[in-house]
């Protein structure tokens, strides 16, 4: 009878954690969670260390620099353009283009996003570019861009370091597999000592993920990146005096931080390039138009795509003036073959009816002195000519730039006829400063030959 009572007891335990709970609270719903960027933290930290580099050429400083110095090289004013207006248009255009590749970029990496507005980045920014309507708030505040600013440069810093410390347990991982291939009484101790590092690296590696880039959101790091290049975007414009009449900047974003802020420091200076209504223009019309801006002309170098073929002659032709005496009758002919028809044309006319004696040391001194200054001008835009072309080089087109150098400042808009002047009369000075080195040693061997003949018949006598 006990055993009986006990298993209807039991039954009815089971039947009552069986049975439906009409009154038990609802099962929660299961939530996405959002993907983390992984892997591609290390192209991310790219465009945000290339935004900090954009933000950075935007400030007062460089602004300011860029109106006193940029503007006025010599070389630029002398063969690119005199024109302030054309100036500043190039220099404006190039940092838009620069910011619309990030933002391409930026609007790949936004299609993993859950957020419908982020997913959208590429019509809202176009949106804000040609009419400045910013619907969902994306521009920041002065202050609260800089805070951003740090962020950002906190998660280069953290994203890079995890990146070398994964290279670094790849090697240790190489090594631990060589080491398997050793002699068994060195092979315990040393793969003993390697798994210690192992392990130690991996947590290296595990702090570092969870502090970096690789484990944040798409949403987040989207986010992030959108609200800065719609900021740089309108500081950019503020800074070059273009404005948009269907809505004024924010007053978050002051038009003028100090007296040289903007290249334009009037209150509404004319727009350098852009003009009409916008809005009944295709919906990329301001990053077209900046694109359209850097083609250059058919009259430049350019256009011609001998901007850094001239760089490199006009730099090898600067070491040789600095030490004629050093240039070797090969390294001469090296020099000429690097020289296109049109300008080895110019020399030959220049140089036809000329003498073979360089004997005069006031006109090679006049030479050095005229190449010298012209050196002095051309020499820079080469040198610039080099610089960008290896920043936006394929093996360094991750890494942050390390100058402000701009298109302008190079040879790549500079008027070929001109250009072509200068470095003919570049040759020319430097063939008679050659000559006149090697007429000049040779007089003096001749002479030293003379007087050591002279002294050696002076002990025959």
């Amino acid at each position: 009878m006990a055993l009986e009572t006990w298993l209807i007891k039991v039954k009815k335990t089971i039947a009552r954690a069986t049975a439906p709970h009409h009154h038990a609270a609802k099962p929660s719903v299961m939530v996405k969670k959002s993907a983390q960027v992984g892997v591609l933290a290390f192209e991310i930290s790219g465009l945000m260390a290339k935004l900090l580099h954009l933000w950075q050429s935007l400030s007062d400083k460089n602004v300011t620099r860029l109106r006193g110095e940029c503007l006025a090289l010599e070389g630029v004013r002398k063969i690119v353009s005199n024109d302030d207006v054309f100036l500043l248009g190039l220099a404006c255009a190039e940092l838009v283009e620069n910011l619309r590749v990030v933002a391409k970029s930026v609007t790949r990496i936004s299609r993993k996003c859950d957020d419908p507005k982020l997913r959208s980045l590429d019509r809202s920014l176009n949106e804000f570019a040609n009419s400045g309507k910013d619907p969902h708030g994306m521009v920041l505040g002065w202050k609260e861009m800089e805070a951003k600013i740090k962020k950002m440069d906190r998660y280069v810093s953290s994203t890079a370091l995890l990146h070398k410390q994964m290279d670094e347990l790849s090697g240790l991982e190489k090594k631990a597999a060589q080491a398997e291939g050793l002699e068994s009484s060195a092979r315990e101790k040393r793969l003993g000592d390697l798994h210690q590092k192992i392990q130690w690296q991996k947590q290296q590696i595990k702090y570092l993920k969870e502090k970096s880039l690789w484990s944040r959101t798409f949403d987040t790091v989207t986010l992030l990146l959108a609200r800065s290049i719609f900021t740089i975007l309108a500081r950019t414009k503020i800074v070059f005096g273009i404005n948009n009449s269907t809505l004024p900047y924010p007053s978050t974003l002051p038009r003028s931080l100090s007296a040289s802020a903007t290249v334009h420091p009037s209150e509404n200076p004319p727009p350098p390039f852009v003009s009409g209504p916008l809005l009944q223009e295709p919906p990329n019309k301001f990053f077209r138009s900046n694109s359209d801006m850097l083609k250059p002309p058919a009259t430049t170098l350019g256009a011609a795509a001998l901007a850094l073929h001239y760089a490199n002659l006009i730099i090898v032709m600067e070491k040789m003036i600095r030490s004629p005496q050093l240039v070797g009758v090969d390294a001469r002919d090296d020099l000429y073959s690097m020289l296109p028809n049109s300008i080895r044309s110019a020399l030959r006319a220049r140089l036809k009816g000329v003498g073979f004696s360089a004997t005069d040391p006031a006109l090679a001194g006049e030479w050095r002195d005229a190449l010298q200054k012209i050196l002095g001008w051309l020499s820079p835009l080469a040198h610039n000519m080099i610089k960008w072309q290896s920043e936006r080089s394929f093996e360094h087109q991750n890494l942050l730039p390390k100058t402000n150098v701009l298109l302008l400042q190079t040879l790549f808009f500079a008027n070929q006829e001109k250009t072509e002047a200068a470095i003919t009369e570049l040759l020319v000075g430097l063939n008679y400063i050659w000559r006149f080195e090697r007429e000049m040693n040779a007089k003096a061997l001749f002479e030293c030959t003379n007087f050591n003949t002279f002294l050696n018949l002076q002990e025959f006598k």
